[in-house]
């Protein structure tokens, strides 16, 4: 029987809420020591505030996006659920600490608008969800997510959406503006997006990008434009609006990638290793052209 991430969450939200008041109650119990033992009964109270407490209580749509960042951790290695703790960053890589999901092997995860590569980002957290809770209650525990983040459309679709537009924004916040998890992006057109972690780099890794991903992206973006325009022929007039606004947007995108591709090709070429004692804002600098803006 599969789990439900909803009473996951709520088992925990009571964990910390209890945490919380128990902070609280010690906090304004030692508050009244000291004030009697300084005379200080009508000057100060010995009453905390919420905000003003050392714990944080639970919040749904934080611990949500914590648990899609701590899949895509499990995604490339650096994670696992097999194992407690820390499972790489950097080293010797060790296969034998992952048995329920396999972190994808050439470090990358492409995050696309449309269902283009069937392992991309959204696929890979949604099989991940399926693992890890169970098949069974694999939509119930899609929607509880979808809710949870907040948006317009199905549950997948929800998901894909904070991937595409919210995941990057969010793990440079958490990690101060020191991401470890990379955004190859060609701009805001989403023409190519693709995470990688900066502890599993290769010299190769740019190279690896540019010819299984963005060359395959290119040719099925070439695909697709070719299927509308067929269809835009013999399309009713009720239909033509729909498909050529969608012809547009991928015209776009199609130029916006071949134009990324062109820079892709000379960082590629260059085969750039990292040092990891440089720490992320001199190696990420080094990619600064084909890299998402640090914001």
């Amino acid at each position: 029987m599969g789990k439900l991430i909803s009473e996951k969450y709520a088992a925990w939200e009571q964990e910390c809420e209890s945490r919380f008041q128990k902070l609280k109650h010690n906090e304004e119990k030692l508050n009244r020591i000291f004030i009697g033992i300084y005379g200080l009964q009508d000057e100060l109270s010995p009453e905390v505030q919420d905000k003003d407490v050392t714990v944080r209580r639970a919040d749904l749509n934080r611990e949500i996006k914590s648990l899609i960042s701590y899949a895509v951790g499990c995604l490339f290695g650096r994670y696992s659920v097999d194992t407690r703790g820390l499972c790489y960053a950097g080293g010797e890589w060790d296969e034998r600490k992952y048995k329920t999901i396999i972190p994808v092997a050439d470090n990358v995860l492409t995050i696309c608008d449309d269902n283009y590569f069937e392992n991309d980002l959204t696929a890979r957290v949604i099989d991940f969800v399926a693992k890890v809770y169970g098949e069974d209650t694999l939509e119930d525990n899609l929607k509880f997510i979808a809710d949870a983040l907040g948006g317009k459309g199905s549950p997948r679709e929800v998901l894909r959406n904070y991937l595409l537009t919210g995941f990057f924004a969010d793990h440079c916040r958490i990690y101060q503006k020191r991401p470890i998890y990379w955004l190859f992006s060609s701009g805001k057109k989403h023409g190519f997006k693709a995470l990688v972690y900066m502890h599993r780099w290769k010299k190769t890794t740019v190279a690896t990008v540019r010819t299984n991903y963005v060359h395959e992206m290119q040719e099925r973006y070439r695909t697709q434009l070719s299927l509308l325009d067929d269809q835009i022929q013999q399309a009713a007039a009720n239909d033509l609006v729909k498909l050529k606004k969608r012809q547009e947007k991928l015209t776009a995108q199609l130029a916006e990638i071949n134009a990324y591709e062109e820079k892709l090709h000379h960082l590629a070429d260059m085969m750039q290793s990292i040092d990891l004692d440089d720490g992320v804002k001199v190696n990420y600098a080094k990619f600064a052209d084909i890299l998402e803006k640090i914001k």
